[in-house]
């Protein structure tokens, strides 16, 4: 019998010794890559000083940002984000590159500035470790909203109530099971909506086109059946909504503020209908501009905006009308109303899926119905 010199369970513990050096090692440097490349570009960032922001809804949340990097001014430009995309394609073609990000609808980024070749890659921007962990985001994934799966960012993931609002004296919602229980005829003539070729109803368009239990038939029915009055301006919406010229209002976006207001306003709760609800990014999706002119100091504002405390800030911004729902899971959710929130036992529709991004046969449908309206 041979004597080993060394018990092997000594040798198996030496090793393991090693390969944990080696692993320790190799994370240290990892660390340190990103360490470095953080503080380079946030130097570079100070350097250019200035950032310059094009976003919807949520400039709000722009001073906490200035709070944490006072050495980088902020310049932000407002609006919808249709006027702000078509903006910044018209300062590119003067020549003028202006805009650094643009924060807003996904369809606009995606059908305005992705197929403008406007925007750079946002992916490799990403460098905090909190950012780039996708296991804390929504479905262990970071969401893209373009084929290519590098350029629209997702950063919100709202549940969806269609965009369908009722006079609440005109109509009982206990009724309405179904998205079929809206086309039925004893609505005719007594709905208002947003034009369905208007960008405003983007994300309820995809849903009701690319969901299988709805699609393009339900929208010849309603768009094109239910004699409509079609209307541009949404509180005028909301305001023949509230007086009781209408009974179910497509695309009221105001009508929470009504309701809140004391208004006889309500949303439908289509969570529960048959075919199920959709969540969309509504106007949280992010861009990186090429030939930015603050390319560093946009990469740490888009390390700011997605890390914990800057979707915290997005949440608390106290927008008690249409509250956004981060895609972080790791961040609190109480400050937010159930409706809010993602519920347990839905059937929720992902509109913001790259399959689902291409507006062109959705608004191609749009224009065909809208011809036989205006025929009529």
């Amino acid at each position: 019998m041979i004597k080993l010199a060394v018990p092997v369970w000594r040798c198996f513990r030496a090793a393991v010794a090693v390969v944990s050096l080696v692993l320790l090692a190799n994370t240290a440097s990892a660390q340190s890559d990103w360490q470095k490349e953080w503080e380079k570009t946030l130097a570079a960032a100070k350097k250019e000083g200035q950032v310059n922001i094009y976003i919807y809804r949520y400039e709000g949340l722009l001073q906490d940002f200035r709070r944490d990097y006072p050495g980088i001014n902020v310049v932000s430009v407002t609006g919808r984000g249709n006027e702000m995309t078509n903006r910044i394609m018209a300062e590119r073609r003067a020549g003028k590159f202006i805009a650094d990000v643009y924060s807003g609808g996904t369809n606009s980024l995606y059908n305005t500035l992705y197929k403008g070749k406007a925007l750079d890659p946002l992916k490799p921007a990403l460098m905090l470790p909190e950012v780039t962990d996708t296991s804390k985001w929504y479905g262990n994934e970071h969401r893209y909203a373009d084929p290519e799966n590098k350029y629209i960012f997702a950063f919100i993931g709202s549940p969806s109530n269609a965009q369908l609002a009722y006079h609440t004296n005109l109509v009982n919602p206990k009724e309405f099971k179904s998205y079929q229980d809206v086309i039925n005829p004893k609505w005719k003539g007594k709905i208002i909506s947003l034009d369905p070729r208007d960008t405003g109803l983007g994300a309820t368009m995809q849903f009701y086109y690319y969901s299988p239990e709805i699609g393009p038939e339900f929208m010849r029915k309603f768009f094109g059946g239910m004699d409509i009055t079609y209307v541009k301006n949404f509180r005028q919406m909301t305001d023949w909504l509230a007086q009781g010229k209408f009974a179910i209002c497509m695309g009221c976006k105001d009508s929470m503020r009504a309701k809140n207001q004391g208004l006889p306003v309500d949303d439908f709760d289509t969570n529960r209908w048959k075919e199920g609800s959709s969540f969309s990014a509504g106007g949280g999706s992010l861009g990186l501009m090429n030939q930015a002119p603050h390319p560093n100091a946009a990469k740490v504002f888009i390390n700011w905006f997605l890390s914990r405390k800057g979707q915290i800030a997005l949440q608390r911004l106290g927008d008690v009308d249409d509250p956004a729902n981060s895609r972080r899971i790791d961040i609190p959710k109480d400050d937010l109303p159930p409706d809010a929130r993602m519920q347990p036992g839905v059937k929720y529709f992902d509109v913001v899926k790259p399959e689902y991004g291409d507006m062109k046969p959705i608004f191609d449908l749009a224009k065909e119905i809208m011809a036989g309206v205006e025929k009529k």
